[in-house]
């Protein structure tokens, strides 16, 4: 069976908590400097940084995927820089 990448798939691979409301928190607790790639996120252990490095690497399914949960850990910094925060 095929895992649909979804951002709750992605959580579940992650082994993270992937309730709408789990994620919405764990963006909001983990934002990112502009210049932090999200490979490099301090809080992701050895194997998430692998999961997170290999999707991207592969750019497949996944990569649309990862590249919303980096957009999305890094909304804070956007908005600073663009002033519209």
């Amino acid at each position: 069976m095929t895992t649909i990448p979804r951002m709750s798939n992605l959580f579940l691979q992650l082994g993270l908590d992937n309730s709408d409301e789990a994620i919405a928190k764990f963006i909001g607790q983990h934002q990112l400097a502009a210049d932090v790639d999200i490979v490099d996120a301090p809080f992701w252990t050895e194997a998430q940084r692998q999961f997170i490095a290999e999707k991207l690497e592969i750019d497949g399914a996944w990569t649309t995927v990862v590249d919303q949960l980096n957009e999305s850990l890094h909304e804070d910094a956007v908005k600073q820089k663009t002033g519209l925060g």
